[in-house]
């Protein structure tokens, strides 16, 4: 199992059907302790219990400092220690140039890059201590080719932001072999997507994606579980694109 032992926080992974549970799934699958970091605390809890009871569930706003320290107080009280952090906390709008309003900015902001920052900072301290970390951001498609599907461009800010800071950090850590890269989802199949889509344009999405698919969850996870894992050991700042040739450098 590629995460024997290992203590690994995954920040809006309470939802069924989305990336976040997915990974904690297959991180569990792999040896892994996790902790799913969600608003709700019931949700979070539950979601937690399901995949056994070395687990755990805690409520936090990725976006609010005292508790996202609140909480990984608690994750370090319970399990000594902090590997792996995965920063899968965001939302998105729909919403053209025009239309962004100063709620719509800062919501989408808050959530998915200056929560990816304060997660950041609340488990560095610990990797730092114990010399060994891997810190994964999730970012999306959108912010490599501007937007087009279904954030809108204040979305394709924050996920470039979050790639800007992930290879900041990644620099910045490296003496203390805390790794920090970033994934790039292209469109991925959850309780999001899900309603967003009518046939007609699941259908031209499709035809231009070379490996004929929508993404499935466990796509991504597969992706952070490398990541997370000592098979990546010497890679850091990368950025790793998992959308079936939907974007081609």
């Amino acid at each position: 199992m590629l995460l024997e032992g290992k203590i690994a926080i995954i920040t809006g992974a309470a939802s069924e059907r989305g990336i976040g549970r997915a990974t904690a799934r297959t991180f569990a699958e792999h040896g892994a302790r996790v902790v799913i970091l969600d608003l709700d605390e019931a949700a979070s809890a539950a979601a937690a219990a399901s995949l056994g009871t070395e687990h755990l569930g805690l409520a936090a706003n990725v976006a609010n400092e005292a508790q996202v320290k609140n909480a990984v107080a608690k994750v370090l009280e319970q399990y000594g220690r902090i590997d792996i952090l995965i920063n899968n906390a965001g939302i998105t709008q729909p919403l053209k140039t025009l239309d962004i309003q100063r709620q719509d900015y800062d919501k989408v902001l808050d959530v998915s890059l200056r929560g990816t920052l304060l997660m950041s900072q609340a488990v560095i301290p610990a990797m730092r201590q114990q010399k060994s970390g891997s810190i994964v951001c999730l970012s999306s498609v959108s912010a490599q080719r501007g937007g087009g599907i279904f954030g809108g461009p204040h979305y394709s800010a924050a996920k470039a932001g979050v790639l800007g800071l992930a290879k900041a950090m990644a620099r910045e850590l490296g003496p203390d072999n805390v790794r920090v890269n970033s994934i790039t989802p292209g469109l991925i199949q959850t309780d999001i997507t899900g309603g967003l889509m009518h046939d007609e344009r699941r259908h031209a999405i499709i035809e231009g994606i070379p490996l004929g698919r929508l993404g499935e969850a466990k796509d991504v996870a597969n992706a952070a579980l490398f990541l997370a894992s000592d098979l990546s050991g010497y890679l850091t700042g990368t950025t790793l694109d998992v959308n079936g040739g939907m974007l081609i450098h």
